[in-house]
């Protein structure tokens, strides 16, 4: 019989789970946003049709929803969608401080621009 070795070269609070279904681009837009009690106006990144991170030194619980409109480049109208809070930076990593938000229900139209532009951003970065 073999013995077995159970410990891990990298502990599990160290190991992080890559939960996106989309690749994140590195954009930075003007976005507003808007919980029960307040508005706020920072600059999101890493912009997707799955959602985006917010850079905010005060970001709302997880599980919180709020309304965001922005503009992405080349567009006429601003985006507007509302989301949720699923994931909080603190800053202290590699990562600025803030909140990674999911997009609840973002229309096909906005889907479809984001998507054709994290396409171009994308082959842009490959050349």
């Amino acid at each position: 019989m073999r013995a077995v070795d159970h410990q891990s070269p990298t502990p599990p609070e160290k190991v992080r789970v890559e939960r996106r279904s989309s690749r994140r681009i590195g954009l930075s837009v003007r976005v507003d946003y808007k919980t029960v009690d307040e508005l706020f106006s920072e600059f999101a990144q890493n912009v997707n049709e799955g959602g985006l991170f917010i850079q905010t030194e005060e970001p709302p619980e997880i599980g919180a929803s709020i309304a965001l409109e922005f503009r992405i480049p080349e567009t006429e109208a601003p985006i507007q969608v509302t989301g949720r809070v699923v994931r909080l930076s603190d800053g202290l990593g590699p990562e600025p401080p803030g909140m990674g938000v999911q997009f609840e229900n973002l229309d096909a139209e906005a889907r479809t621009t984001i998507n054709e532009l994290v396409r171009g951003l994308r082959v842009g970065a490959n050349r």
